[in-house]
């Protein structure tokens, strides 16, 4: 079957329904909805059904009654609009259907729905995980349904309305203004006005220990966020975005505004023993150290990269083995655009940057006293595959997606892939996977090699966690991987520090040439900027072979 993925972008939703129809061996050409050329890709490629997973315009006649079109909608039946999930957070239900394109505003008829609880967290969370995985689960039933003519009516309600939110700090709950960022997050976020200045807030916390005497008031801040007073305690915000730029971590925006702010430090790995903003924990059970790093998006500042460092180099001391689990939406994405993009010194930053990350990923490679585990049950791209491949083992759940290259951003990577693909992969497949620039699926990611055991999402932390037990009670196999890479890593360290010097080679001019079209296509990326036409690397004709 020829299908066509007309899209706004190649967000987490395309990648993942792109993945899984490339798994079933389906012929698939994507289509940007604002390509100056949109019609005339189509056409040619002549789909016989075309899915829109992620898509911010209205379908025209010329495409849903030529070619059979469904629209992605994350709501429940009888929802239609473009404020679904923002509307479902106050709910304890949800769910999302597949509906056939008409002339009517989400008015087609259903062919698949599925149903999922709510959780008390941010839209965006929400979306990356639950609405994810649900389309994930009913794209077999569509095709299905769509070809024995299974469908059920619309309910034509009204277009469900924009949240007109905003903060009464004289008045709101610290709970209550939690509840109103994590709607409107991670987009377009909550304006609000903060020392004389107007913001849009992300990445809101419950503070329990702190407190002020005059809601609003900033008392303290903490690797990059700030925390203000409420009416009856305290909350922090991780991220602000000034109007018409972009996300930054708080701090990072009031710069000198927050003369006399106390850092309000936590240890190094937080015991979540009260509520408040963290980044880093570590859950231990019987030798098995969980550690968690919920850096925002997914993506690693220098400073983020040393505090993981120095946490890896202590926890593997106390346990046997140290699983690396990721934040809550992503796994990792490597090092952080935004803030690149901000600072007024691209090239120093960004070496920094990835120096630091490089350091961290050394850590890991030369931890030769435990059995380190990747648990990449979220999405994971750039040096972010890179830091689960360092590890031992690599786990990951069924609707992960990879994307194991750097070139689409300009960048020739480093985080000593040079050393973790090669070893997993043959050159033919790793250079078809820095140079093609796709996604590819856990599914894939195992047939290759590059992931060692894939887990279905439902029951992914308990067999992660038996996985884990296995090796520890298989002494004769926990002792081999030890002895194995304890002599691996005596005899090729010279050789595995040589692959980080090449790679840092190559990307000093990256970094460092104002010329180079990393800082081009940063800004592309980081400003959102859209594209009039669909990426050569996207369609069919480009990598058929892939």
């Amino acid at each position: 079957m020829k299908i066509t993925l007309l899209v706004t972008s190649f967000n987490s939703l395309s990648q993942l329904t792109y993945t899984y129809l490339k798994d079933k061996d389906y012929f698939v050409d994507i289509v940007y909805s604002n390509s100056n050329t949109k019609m005339e890709e189509i056409n040619t490629f002549k789909p016989d059904i075309i899915l829109c997973p992620f898509l911010k315009d209205f379908i025209s006649k010329e495409i849903y009654e030529v070619y059979p079109t469904f629209i992605f909608h994350p709501g429940i039946k009888g929802d239609r609009g473009a404020y679904s999930l923002e509307n479902s957070l106050s709910l304890k239900n949800w769910g999302v259907v597949i509906l056939k394109a008409n002339d009517i505003y989400d008015g087609g008829d259903i062919y698949t729905n599925y149903d999922f609880k709510i959780r008390q967290t941010t839209k965006a969370s929400i979306y990356r995980n639950e609405v994810n995985n649900s389309f994930y689960a009913t794209l077999d039933d569509l095709f299905i349904n769509f070809k024995d003519a299974i469908y059920t009516k619309q309910i034509l309600n009204p277009l469900n309305n924009k949240p007109n939110l905003q903060i009464n700090w004289q008045k709101d709950t610290s709970q209550e203004i939690v509840n109103k960022i994590n709607i409107l997050d991670s987009f377009p976020g909550i304006l609000d006005e903060i020392l004389g200045m107007k913001y849009f807030l992300f990445g809101a916390w419950i503070e329990e220990k702190l407190y002020s005497d005059k809601p609003k008031k900033i008392i303290a801040k903490r690797d990059g966020a700030i925390c203000l007073g409420t009416i009856d305690g305290a909350i922090w915000i991780s991220h602000l975005k000034e109007i018409d730029k972009f996300k930054l971590p708080a701090t990072y925006v009031l710069k000198n505004k927050l003369k006399g702010i106390k850092e309000h430090r936590l240890p190094l790995i937080f015991d979540k023993s009260y509520k408040t903003f963290y980044e880093i924990s570590c859950d231990i059970k019987n030798d098995i150290a969980y550690l968690y790093f919920n850096f925002h998006n997914g993506a690693f500042r220098a400073e983020q990269c040393m505090r993981l460092k120095y946490a890896i180099e202590y926890i593997k001391t106390q346990v046997k083995v140290l699983v690396l689990m990721g934040g809550d939406d992503f796994f990792s994405n490597g090092i952080n655009l935004n803030i690149l993009e901000d600072s007024k010194k691209n090239g120093e930053d960004g070496w920094s940057n990835i120096n630091a990350i490089n350091d961290l990923l050394k850590s890991i490679i030369f931890a030769s006293e435990v059995i380190t585990v990747a648990s990449v049950s979220k999405n994971a791209g750039a040096g972010g595959v890179f830091l689960a491949t360092a590890c031992d083992k690599v786990i990951s759940s069924n609707t992960t997606i990879f994307n194991p290259h750097y070139k689409s951003l300009g960048l020739s990577g480093s985080e000593y892939h040079i050393y973790s693909l090669y070893k997993r992969v043959n050159k033919d497949i790793a250079s078809k996977l820095l140079d093609n620039c796709l996604p590819i699926s856990a599914l894939k990611a195992k047939k290759i090699n590059l992931v060692d055991e894939v887990f279905g999402i439902k029951t992914y932390n308990s067999d992660l966690e038996n996985y884990c037990q296995n090796l520890i009670h298989n002494e004769d196999e926990f002792d081999n991987i030890l002895w194995n890479k304890e002599d691996y890593l005596e005899e090729n360290q010279s050789q595995i520090e040589q692959y980080r010097k090449n790679e840092i080679t190559i990307m000093y001019d990256e970094f460092w040439n104002k010329d180079s079209v990393f800082h081009k296509l940063r800004y592309e990326f980081v400003h959102k900027i859209c594209q009039t036409s669909t990426p050569k690397r996207l369609k069919y004709k480009e990598n058929k072979n892939a």
